[in-house]
């Protein structure tokens, strides 16, 4: 059994744990329920920002603890002053450490999209999205067939959320190119051996047709990378591990970003 087998396994009773209690017509009265979520595609687009996606990960399957007391506040609203376009906060508690109200924390403090990042396989892990403040979902082509994903991104919709779908090679990304998709994902982590090269994203950025904003996810940890990555046709770059391995990430975040902008500028 893979780690993603035991992931999605025990995703499965804790989804069915939720709906007990916690049930859909409760979420439904959150705050953030009926508040129209901001479009993390348009802040990708974005001239002014870096099109970073910085993340919260407290710790992952392969790293173990990376950093798990991080402190939400601080470092999600650091993420957003270093030039960050959209936040990505890890939701799932027993692989990565996350919890629901580490999102949230991280939309009381900012007006930016925030993308859930958990292994989504049900409707009602969308509607508990919105409700704690999230704008945009993950949808793992690696653990739904094409039907079961369009017909999530679809609920998704309209919910008015966006949706980003994570591929890891050809076959996965030629099944779920549905309408409903607004952003592709190539996860440079293969999910079974947890190797990680950017090499996935060139392979595979040719495939990717222009109407999907693409994202490169994973393995980033130098901006010449992704200013190769831009000349491949990626907006989109979602990083964490190396953030995250700072003490403090939104520090790193900073950093990272100042030398990306002057690379640009040397470009330009």
């Amino acid at each position: 059994m893979s780690i993603l087998d035991k992931i999605i396994s025990h995703k499965k009773k804790e989804v069915a744990e939720r709906i007990g209690l916690y049930p859909i017509k409760l979420l439904e009265q959150s705050i953030y329920f009926e508040s129209e979520p901001i479009s993390m595609k348009k802040y990708l687009l974005r001239e002014d920002k870096s099109g970073i996606v910085a993340e919260i990960k407290r710790k992952s399957p392969s790293k173990g603890a990376i950093n798990p007391h991080v402190n939400v506040e601080r470092t999600s609203i650091g993420y957003m002053q270093a030039g960050a376009s959209a936040l990505s906060v890890l939701t799932d508690s027993e692989f990565f450490g996350g919890k629901n109200e580490d999102l949230t924390i991280a939309r009381k403090y900012n007006f930016c999209p925030i993308l859930r990042k958990d292994f989504i396989i049900e409707e009602y892990q969308i509607v508990e999205a919105k409700s704690i403040g999230a704008d945009t979902i993950l949808l793992i082509a690696a653990v739904l067939d094409p039907q079961r994903l369009k017909a999530l991104a679809a609920f998704a919709k309209s919910l008015h959320m966006e949706v980003l779908m994570e591929v890891h090679n050809l076959e996965e990304l030629q099944q779920n190119l549905h309408p409903e998709v607004d952003m592709v994902g190539v996860n440079n982590r293969n999910l079974n051996t947890f190797e990680t090269t950017v090499e996935t994203s060139k392979a595979l950025a040719s495939h990717i047709p222009s109407g999907f904003v693409a994202v490169s996810e994973s393995g980033i940890n130098n901006p010449a990378t992704i200013a190769e990555l831009k000349t491949f046709g990626y907006q989109g770059f979602l990083m964490g591990e190396y953030f995250m391995q700072h003490a403090r990430p939104e520090d790193a975040a900073s950093r990272f970003i100042k030398e990306l902008k002057k690379l640009n500028q040397q470009k330009a």
